[in-house]
């Protein structure tokens, strides 16, 4: 972190031509518009938008994506096997417009594939990436990202923040390497005025009417609902498309595979569910989770509980996007109210 936020301007006509630049040095990765908002590779500054809540997928395929190729084998000429390693990072990226609940994300992944085993596949992209944000004024309905400590509108989990303020951009560095991109790209920004920082106040009045709900002893009221009739009509409901799971900032489970060919082959991995019911499926024909309640309630016991017993932190940043796409309604926040009252256990 810096010692002190190096603050900038960039006005609004200017911000397409700075996004121009970073292309030609940089992967650029931002908001698209198509029939959804999602993040992608863009090869010009026209092609990105601000307009929009949030993107349906976080930008976490950038860091884990959802396919990728661990490794190809192939035979030599004395018909034993090479191995030859794919990395992907051949060059630094930039991740403009990442909202702050998909920046708080990152920091949780981090605690997954930076922890006992380190991910260098993971790693080395997350290394080479710069994180532009773009504060929240105007979160969604399914939101609620305060309850687990998150300011929408701060840039404490990204490397700059860029902040809506009418006719321009109030730029904020928060660490070292947001600092020297801005410093590398200083043509495009100007001092501030000295008014920004109470236009953004005036656009954050409206985020103290964002949900707020009490999680300080969610961990330790979850632990006596495991195995229990609470979960039964959540089961009912779900249909076990793992929607949730694949739209999710912090879910991460993967499963492994190798496509072969004559003369070698790749292994390669891809994003799973905890909600499909092969997933837990043995060898043997045995399934510890064979139907959907009992996958449910390892989806909420791993967010709610067993990532903060691990971690200190529960693996949600109220984003809302499982909220809002769940084609039965099943709603997260409205689980974690109902456990926090006790209402969970009252069946």
């Amino acid at each position: 972190m810096v010692n002190q936020k190096k603050s900038k301007v960039i006005e609004k006509g200017r911000l397409t031509e700075l996004l121009d630049k970073l292309t030609q040095g940089y992967h650029l990765i931002a908001p698209v518009q198509a029939k959804d908002v999602s993040f992608r590779r863009v090869e010009s500054g026209s092609e990105v938008t601000l307009d929009y809540i949030n993107s349906v997928l976080s930008p976490k395929n950038a860091f884990f994506s959802q396919t990728e190729t661990l490794f190809r084998f192939f035979r030599d000429d004395n018909r034993g096997f090479q191995i030859e390693p794919c990395v992907e990072a051949d060059r630094e990226q930039v991740i403009f417009g990442i909202r702050p609940c998909d920046a708080r994300s990152l920091r949780l992944m981090d605690m997954v594939f930076n922890g006992q085993y380190r991910d260098s596949y993971y790693l080395d992209k997350r290394e080479k990436t710069t994180l532009i944000g773009l504060a929240c004024f105007e979160p969604d309905e399914t939101c609620f990202c305060p309850t687990f400590g998150i300011d929408p509108a701060s840039g404490e989990d990204v490397d700059i923040l860029f902040s809506d303020i009418g006719d321009r951009y109030l730029v904020e560095a928060s660490t070292e390497k947001g600092a020297a991109l801005l410093d590398k790209f200083a043509g495009f920004f100007v001092e501030p005025r000295g008014d920004e920082e109470q236009l953004r106040k005036a656009r954050k009045a409206g985020l103290a009417r964002m949900k707020k709900l009490d999680v300080s002893a969610i961990a330790d009221k979850m632990a006596p609902l495991y195995g229990g009739d609470y979960w039964d009509s959540i089961g009912l409901k779900c249909l076990g498309c793992g929607i949730c799971t694949y739209l999710c900032p912090t879910c991460h489970c993967f499963d492994i595979g190798d496509v072969n060919l004559d003369e070698g082959g790749g292994r390669f991995r891809c994003w799973d569910s905890c909600m499909f019911p092969e997933f837990t499926l043995m060898a043997s024909g045995e399934n510890p989770r064979p139907n959907r309640k009992t996958r449910i309630q390892q989806r909420f016991f791993h967010k709610l509980k067993y990532f903060y017993d691990r971690n200190g932190e529960l693996a949600c940043v109220g984003c809302g996007r499982c909220i809002r796409y769940c084609p039965v309604n099943i709603d997260i926040s409205q689980i974690i109210e109902e456990v926090a009252s006790g209402k969970a256990g009252n069946d």
